[in-house]
């Protein structure tokens, strides 16, 4: 919990209670206001300055380059969000969101993965997506500033793909749902009590016990932890990931993709620097408060990589910085969305296993209308439905960075 005292709710029974305030508590609670949704909701946010929230450590970029449709639907609704944000929120001083558009290349060095980028290209050429699936000549042409003698072909889209500014997308959506009377507390959900296949109420650590009609997992990396207090076995957890920002001594007169390459490095333009970024080189559940730098890593991995991918990147200098979590879902790494079979007002937005932040709109308004409804109306988001775990139906995204 952090240093900061507990706030009090200020009613003992609410409508929906959403455990966690980062982007999802955000996202979810703003929707409900924009869809009508009359209830009392309350957000429990145990980390209010979100010193440690995934969100907060965010490399905040977008693309449609999945092996899943769903998930490239959502993204190409994301995209869409964005590039409306000031009339979505509604708000004259909302700011207009920018879709900074260098493209995700993903590149393939053996005959594997380039099959597995021709597979994925078909299924998001066939979802409209602009992706193109490039030889080593064309992407030599296109980007000559790459080393490419390990690489067979490519997987690059530039329309709708790239950075944007997700930390104002979650500032917004935090202060236009408290305008418009979502009310954030910032305390720590540490029970809940279950009878007749519901939640019933949720203990806060200031001692409350709150009455509720519908419970959402917000709870980013933390989500296996909510689940386990209303007796839900949930496969997510931490898993770090690494992000560095450099400076290159001789900067590439275009901009750099976010380019996947080979090693596990992925690296791009950010502004008049580059960001890069990796997993450690085991890839355990971390501890839930494990932020702590390794900084051999950039050292041994990500700078060799770099240098190897891009010589003119052979001076460079580190900048910057930072680990985080994704919130991984062990089982197939993909979205746990909507409510639990036998507990059902237990509602899941999880798992998202580092791509949480752009599908957000998306899945914010889908899971907003099955609280509201009892139906998803904009976008059918079943196929992520717990169930599948259950059943040990996979819905496997192999895209995941």
């Amino acid at each position: 919990m952090s240093a900061k005292l507990p706030s009090a709710p200020k009613h003992n029974s609410y409508d929906v209670i959403i455990v966690g305030g980062a982007m999802y508590g955000a996202a979810v609670s703003w929707w409900l206001t924009k869809i009508g949704f009359d209830g009392r909701v309350l957000v429990v946010e145990r980390d209010p300055n979100y010193e440690f929230a995934s969100t907060s450590h965010t490399n905040s970029c977008i693309r449609q380059q999945y092996s899943q449709e769903i998930n490239v639907k959502i993204s190409q609704y994301g995209a869409e969000f964005i590039k409306s944000f000031r009339e979505e929120i509604g708000d004259p001083e909302a700011p207009a969101l920018a879709l900074q558009s260098f493209g995700y290349m993903y590149l393939a060095s053996t005959p594997a993965f380039a099959d597995a980028l021709r597979a994925a290209h078909a299924v998001q050429s066939a979802m409209g997506a602009a992706t193109e699936h490039m030889s080593r000549k064309q992407i030599a042409a296109a980007y000559p500033f790459y080393n490419l003698e390990d690489i067979l072909v490519g997987n690059h889209n530039l329309v709708d793909e790239g950075y944007f500014d997700g930390g104002t997308m979650f500032d917004w959506f935090r202060r236009a749902g408290r305008a418009n009377g979502i009310e954030y507390i910032a305390n720590e959900v540490t029970g809940m009590t279950v009878d007749d296949a519901k939640v019933q109420s949720i203990h806060l650590e200031s001692g409350e016990k709150i009455a509720c009609g519908k419970v959402v997992n917000a709870s980013g990396p933390r989500a296996a932890l909510t689940a386990q207090m209303a007796g839900i076995r949930l496969p997510v957890e931490p898993r770090k990931r690494f992000t560095f920002i450099f400076a290159a001594e001789k900067p590439l007169s275009q901009d750099l993709p976010l380019t996947i390459d080979p090693s596990g490095v992925h690296m791009r333009t950010d502004g008049r620097y580059y960001m890069a970024g990796c997993p450690p080189y085991q890839d355990p559940a971390a501890p839930f408060d494990d932020f702590t730098m390794d900084h051999s890593i950039w050292e041994d991995k990500v700078w060799p990589a770099i240098a190897h991918r891009i010589p003119q990147f052979e001076a460079i200098k580190l900048i910057n910085s930072w680990a985080g979590h994704y919130a991984y879902n062990t089982f197939d790494q993909n979205a746990i969305v909507g409510p639990h079979p036998e507990i059902t007002n237990f509602h899941f937005v999880n798992g998202f296993s580092g791509h949480g932040l752009q599908q957000a709109p998306a899945i914010g308004r889908g899971m907003a209308e099955y609280l509201a409804y009892g139906e998803y109306r904009s976008m059918d988001l079943t196929p992520f439905a717990f169930e599948r775990i259950a059943n040990n139906a996979s819905l496997l995204e192999k895209a995941v960075i």
